[in-house]
């Protein structure tokens, strides 16, 4: 079975929540368009007519534009919360400034001889500017909306990260699976609106603005049926809504698991990690899956439901590296397996919050570690070769990184070079087998079921005890990768189900399993 003919097998079987998702994409574009339009037009007429003040507004509106975007949905969240509101708002904000600048450029580019026989012949200011101006500037002015719709579906795919849906719920999903078809179900259906939406803006950007002119009236009412359309997926019917990570939502150790051995239906939203813990904690919203020594348990007061049935199997953290890295750096293995037993749960767990809650940088948490344990040495400043390390993007894998950094500088005569925020497994894997980096930490449990993808009897088989599942891993990788995994770190960074405490006490929740109870009996 060729390539192709997989994905369009996932993208039939996926077809519900990929037409879902598309809507949602479309809804979340056109609606942060619609109202970039309802004030960036009146905007860029205002600086064609009070130019001493056209510097300040593009000037704005072009650092808006420079502010990545994953850092403006970040800044949107203390202020709206989750959800559709701040993915619109930061949409809407890069919607700005093409449109306010074509405006502009549009009506300050009219023949001034033009206008001056429009006044000649009695014109208004206002009739000027809707008879003569706007009609001569309108190629321009849409040729900034069809730059700002395609800017904004591409965009739009980041909304997954604050629980906002749309098509990037499976781009991310799949980069953190390691599925190239859960990649493409997503970024091929974005493209395709992208290039949709411009070729028709194309189409309508050559008709001359008489014929134009009757259709205009009938775009806001086409801008906001296509903006209902984030509307029109409703949810089902939950008394609790559940925040799951993209990764949790595919995996069989996770949302997947739960569906099948738990028979857990609970309203569901996909968010990115990073935002997560904190939605609960404000009580917008009431289960999230977690991780069992992320640091933020403790800031936010978060009590782990009870696998009473065992889905999740260990997560014991390891470095893995290529072989080539080993023969390479003949005194690396000995070296990282300096940390092996030297941190358990409640320790990673103190370490995390550290960096989760009190903000303090992963380099200070690892030197006050290692300090501690006397295991820390000064850097030697090696000049015998770069060991280059790579980590996944959250706090933890940080502080490991930084502790392995200052091991080797200190014990061996090797310089590193960290490679932090590689974002999901997949991107730390490739990069690995890519000779993008010699090593990083991973866990147990994603090795087995992400990375491996064994039969569902050989994870019954090996998945719920924590040496089989090790021994599995380790014979396997160097199999099929050349990649060997060191000794395990001590601690184990399993899946979790989470609530608030408070929650969890007062609705007599202590398992998942009860969590299942409640939804069947107050659904």
């Amino acid at each position: 079975m060729n390539e192709q003919q997989t994905l369009w097998q996932f993208m039939q079987e996926q077809s519900g929540k990929l037409f879902t998702q598309t809507l949602e994409h479309i809804g979340l574009t056109f609606i942060s368009l619609f109202i970039a339009v309802l004030i960036g037009l009146p905007l860029g007429i205002f600086i064609a007519r009070k130019k001493q003040f056209s510097g300040t507004v593009l000037g704005i509106a072009g650092v808006l534009q420079t502010i990545p975007s994953i850092a403006l949905l970040g800044f949107m969240i203390p202020l709206l919360g989750i959800g559709a509101k701040p993915a619109i708002v930061a949409l809407f904000l890069y919607a700005l400034l093409p449109i306010i600048r074509n405006t502009f450029t549009g009506i300050t580019g009219v023949d001034a001889s033009v206008k001056e026989a429009a006044l000649a012949m009695g014109m208004s200011l206002k009739q000027v500017l809707f008879k003569v101006e706007l009609p001569l500037a309108m190629p321009v002015i849409l040729a900034g909306i069809r730059t700002a719709t395609v800017i904004n579906v591409g965009v739009a795919t980041l909304a997954s990260y604050i629980a906002a849906g749309g098509l990037g719920e499976f781009i991310f999903g799949g980069i953190s699976l390691n599925n190239s078809n859960m990649i493409l179900a997503g970024a091929i259906p974005a493209a395709l609106l992208a290039i949709l939406f411009d070729f028709l803006l194309s189409i309508v950007q050559k008709i001359s603005f008489k014929k134009l002119k009757f259709g205009l009236y009938a775009l806001p009412a086409i801008a906001l049926a296509l903006a209902s359309f984030y509307l029109i997926p409703s949810a089902i019917g939950s008394k609790l809504t559940a925040g799951f990570t993209p990764e949790f939502m595919g995996r069989q150790d996770g949302n997947l698991g739960l569906q099948q051995k738990y028979g857990l239906k609970i309203h569901t939203i996909v968010i990115n990690d990073a935002v997560m813990y904190n939605a609960a904690y404000e009580k917008q919203l009431d289960v999230i899956s977690g991780y069992s020594t992320d640091g933020r348990l403790k800031a936010y007061n978060l009590m782990v439901l009870k696998d009473d049935k065992k889905i999740f199997p260990p997560y014991y953290a390891a470095p893995i590296i290529r072989q080539s890295a080993l023969q390479k750096f003949p005194e690396l293995e000995q070296t990282l397996n300096l940390l092996s037993g030297h941190i358990n749960d409640s320790v990673m767990t103190d370490l995390n919050y550290r960096t989760d809650y009190l903000h303090q940088t992963p380099e200070r948490v690892a030197k006050d570690f290692l300090v501690a344990q006397k295991l820390y040495q000064p850097s030697r400043h090696g000049k015998a070769g770069t060991v280059r390390i790579g980590s996944k993007v959250f706090g933890e894998q940080y502080i490991l990184a930084s502790m392995y950094s200052m091991l080797i500088e200190g014990y061996t005569n090797y310089s590193t070079a960290t490679k932090t925020g590689l974002g999901g497994t997949k991107i730390c894997f490739d990069a690995l087998t890519n000779d993008q980096i010699d090593f990083y930490p991973e866990y147990t449990g994603t090795g087995l079921l992400v990375l491996l993808k064994p039969s569902a009897q050989k994870v019954q088989e090996v998945g719920l005890d924590r040496d089989k599942t090790y021994a599995y891993v380790q014979q396997q990788f160097k199999q099929q990768f050349n990649i060997t995994w060191l000794k395990p770190i001590g601690f184990n960074n399993a899946y979790a189900l989470m609530m608030r405490k408070q929650q969890s006490n007062d609705l007599r929740i202590k398992t998942i399993s009860d969590l299942k109870r409640y939804l069947d009996t107050n659904n």
